[in-house]
């Protein structure tokens, strides 16, 4: 019978992906920030013997979150707080499909010569995906992807950023769906669970170009977060880093295991994590614990050293923003208003560029209820 712990209260259709997931995994659990993903829940964590599973480590290979403490503190921003938005927002680029157009951009990092691009199946479909990959590469995206500014207690202003692997990583997702249900790369394959044997050709390529996408985000949020803190005049103290939607090779209970995180964030004792809210809420960097008491030491363990990714969704995307034509013409009208939204992110104190309406803080639990259900694994 698989080990399965569960953190905070969830709807039952999330628990009964959780439980899917589960039967087919030696370990499982959910943080206190899951709800419902495709497949597998977002906030899931699985374990497996020599697997991986592609839906569960997603179609956004990667994604992550990059924080980074500048030398400057509040004073010496607050003046100027709009005009440094909107730089912001002119120097980098937001949405879907976008190549970064900035005269710096990392086209030539050395990860776009890793032997690992071999592994994508023909030549075209590698020199098409290669090519989008250094376009975008140091983009954000859109959705629930960002660029924060912040000031911790002390005044010190920090620069939070989450996104993943943009395009390329979506394109690998996609192209081992289709492979493992005997379909070419690039045919659509319907969004089903798919356990790849690590020691397989196809489970070892999916797992070159995986790790391959994780060096792209972690170069791609690196580069963004640092040209913000340029921008802002300042200068890198300390970065806080993490995937929280990849695979990694982990040894839990003595042995050694695949684990899959899901929208969970890497909480070893000792290691940080930064965690954004929503646009209401304040980001936090959390701690795995170092305890000294057996029973918290076994809810880590249990755990699979992971804590929350975020605050968590409580309402869809189509139930916030209702539902439209490419015209514009609203076929179901959206729970939240822009004004709803402006006037929450407002009252903050919160300079928002960009963001919609299915982004709004009503559509995210509390982060600080979030922490507290999940409890001491990652502070």
């Amino acid at each position: 019978m698989t080990d399965v712990q569960v953190f905070g209260s969830h709807e039952p259709n999330t628990l009964e992906q959780l439980r899917d997931v589960a039967s087919r995994a030696e370990r499982a659990a959910l943080m206190a920030d899951g709800h419902l993903g495709y497949v597998m829940p977002i906030g899931g964590v699985a374990a497996y013997r020599d697997k991986v599973s592609v839906v569960g480590v997603g179609f956004d290979i990667a994604c992550g979150n990059a924080a980074i403490r500048t030398d400057l503190k509040l004073p010496a921003i607050q003046g100027r707080l709009r005009e440094l938005a909107d730089e912001i927002q002119a120097s980098l680029s937001f949405g879907i499909g976008r190549r970064n157009c900035a005269d710096d951009a990392p086209t030539d990092d050395p990860l776009f010569d890793d032997p690992a691009w071999d592994a994508v199946p023909a030549k075209h479909e590698r020199d098409r995906l290669r090519a989008k990959a250094r376009e975008q590469l140091g983009t954000v995206g859109s959705g629930n992807h960002y660029v924060d500014v912040f000031a911790d207690e002390e005044t010190r202003i920090w620069v939070g950023v989450h996104f993943g692997s943009r395009g390329f990583g979506f394109g690998v997702a996609h192209g081992f769906l289709a492979l493992s249900q005997n379909k070419q790369w690039g045919e659509r394959a319907p969004e089903r669970e798919v356990l790849l044997d690590v020691h397989s050709a196809v489970g070892d390529a999916y797992w070159q170009l995986m790790n391959l996408a994780g060096r792209y985000a972690y170069a791609g949020r690196e580069w963004v977060a640092r040209k913000v803190v340029s921008l802002l005049g300042g200068r890198e103290v300390e970065l806080v880093h993490n995937h929280h939607n990849f695979a990694w090779i982990e040894e839990h209970g003595g042995e050694k295991l695949y684990v899959v995180r899901k929208g969970a964030t890497p909480a070893f004792p000792g290691q940080k994590g930064f965690v954004g809210g929503s646009m209401g809420d304040n980001a936090v960097i959390l701690q795995g614990s170092k305890p000294a008491d057996p029973a918290t030491q076994d809810l880590q363990a249990r755990a699979l050293y992971s804590t929350v990714h975020g605050a968590g969704r409580v309402m869809s995307r189509t139930a916030a923003a209702g539902k439209r034509t490419r015209r514009g013409k609203v076929l179901k009208p959206g729970a939240i208003s822009r004004e709803m939204m402006h006037g929450w992110v407002k009252k903050q104190g919160v300079v928002l560029r960009g963001g919609g309406t299915d982004e709004s803080p009503h559509v995210y639990r509390r982060l600080p209820d979030v922490l507290k259900a999940q409890g001491p694994c990652g502070r």
